[in-house]
Formats: structure tokens, C-alpha cells, sequence
């Protein structure tokens, strides 16, 4: 979807990167190490999306260190707008269909760091969950997102990771 709007790639991977946790932020020679890409690739995508007004940068200990802007009037439609390209969206919709009592449901691994591995990693916090469904959801959510999905299920509080639906919080990833 998103690649027919923005042909660019390495500007779809940087977006992906800045705007899947807004608490995510790199620098010029990390970023075209961590995406493979050529440093200036990188530096033109990264000064276009900064002039434009979507990206902060700062400069910390000789580097420019880059990070989305949520002060950007387009922020939450970008976030959301990436959300629904990777799928986190699909994903809260189809777990809270028929997954019982979901506390919170955490991203964590790659896609938590903006890296997009083509595995997402989605930690499901509940009481007496449906396991039986999750077992059809893999397949159904792969299918239809294109992308790998593993299910770690707990009635642990996860503390690390990216929260994409906690029952306590007013706003979640929007779905469908």
C-alpha cells in the first residue's frame, strides 16, 4: 500500500523507523548500517523528511542524531498510516475479536525498534485466554499482513517493548 505512494524505500524504512515508536531516534552512519543502505541515501532521505518539518534532529557528542517530530500536525496520521502498512492495526483487531480477557498487547523484538525484520514479535497480557484461537490467528494475521508473526501469551505485565493496545489507555492503535 504505502509503496505505491512513496517510491522511495529507503524513505518508506526511515518512516517505519521514526514513526512505529516515536521513542526511536538514529544518526546518519547508524541508520545506513542498521537499513544497508548508502550513507547518502540516507542523508538525502533524512534532511528532505526533516525539512518537511516530520523529523527533529539534535546534535549529541559530534552526532546528528534524528527523530521523529510529535509536534508535527501529521504525526498521528503518519503513525497511523505506518501502523496499518506493517499490520499492528490488523493485529489488535483480530486478538481482540475472540481472544478473551487482553489486558495489553506489546510489539517487541525488531519492529519495536523500527527495524522491519518481516517477523513481528507481539507479546498478548491476559487472563484466560483463548489459546486455541491463537493458534488460527498466526496463520490468518501472516496471510493477510504478509509478514511473520510470533505470539508469546502471559498474565505478566510486559515492561519493555512497544504497547499497541492496553485496556486502561483511552487511545490505542486504531482498527478497522
Amino acid at each position: 500500500m504505502l509503496e505505491t505512494l512513496i517510491t522511495s524505500k529507503t524513505r518508506i524504512r526511515i518512516l517505519v523507523k521514526f514513526f512505529i515508536n516515536a521513542a526511536n531516534n538514529g544518526y546518519l552512519r547508524g541508520l545506513a548500517e542498521e537499513l544497508n543502505e548508502s550513507t547518502n541515501a540516507i542523508r538525502k532521505e533524512l534532511n528532505n523528511l526533516f525539512e518537511a518539518g516530520y523529523l527533529e534532529k539534535e546534535a549529541i557528542q559530534n552526532r546528528v542524531t534524528y527523530k521523529a517530530n510529535t509536534k508535527h500536525p501529521l504525526f498521528t496520521t503518519l503513525q497511523k498510516i505506518v501502523f496499518q502498512h506493517i499490520g499492528l492495526d490488523a493485529i489488535v483487531a483480530m486478538i481482540l475479536e475472540r481472544m478473551g480477557d487482553v489486558k495489553k498487547i506489546v510489539v517487541i523484538g525488531d519492529y519495536a525498534s523500527g527495524y522491519d525484520s518481516g517477523t513481528i514479535e507481539v507479546v498478548v497480557v491476559g487472563n484466560e485466554l483463548n489459546f486455541e484461537y491463537i493458534d488460527q490467528l498466526s496463520f490468518k494475521i501472516e496471510k493477510e499482513i504478509k509478514r511473520k508473526v510470533h505470539f508469546l501469551i502471559t498474565q505478566e505485565n510486559v515492561s519493555k517493548g512497544l504497547v499497541i493496545y492496553d485496556c486502561q489507555m483511552t487511545e490505542n492503535v486504531p482498527q478497522n
